[in-house]
């Protein structure tokens, strides 16, 4: 195929057109990017959340120490978006809810049972 083109005057075979494939994002980078709001707010931080972002900041000795599974569990608390107080009061109050009826629906269920094996089994 290549003597044709050599043939003809051309130096070289044209180039086909290569197929760019974009990598696909992950579940982290789409949550990363979901999460950004349009303007950045600026969040209140607490001290003790400041001091709890980083541990044993000046005891690097205790690296080695520290078992690789607690250093890596961290790492990742690190990067988790946690929900703000209005949204924790939300699911909390859901959460809430739903037990209470839940509760009830098995409250009925267990008294309703509890009347009709009275009434079949001993006959009262």
């Amino acid at each position: 195929m290549v003597g044709f083109y050599i043939r003809r005057g051309m130096a070289e075979a044209p180039k086909k057109k290569r197929r760019v494939v974009r990598k696909s994002e992950t579940v982290r980078e789409q949550a990363v990017k979901s999460s950004k709001p349009k303007a950045e707010k600026k969040r209140r931080v607490r001290g003790a959340a400041k001091k709890a972002a980083k541990p044993l900041k000046g005891l690097r000795f205790l690296r080695y120490i520290i078992p690789p599974y607690f250093r890596n569990s961290w790492q990742e608390l690190k990067k988790v978006t946690w929900p703000g107080r209005k949204e924790t009061w939300q699911l909390t109050l859901a959460v809430f809810m739903f037990a209470i009826v839940f509760g009830l629906l098995v409250g009925i269920t267990d008294y309703g049972l509890d009347k009709v094996f009275k009434r079949i089994f001993l006959n009262l």
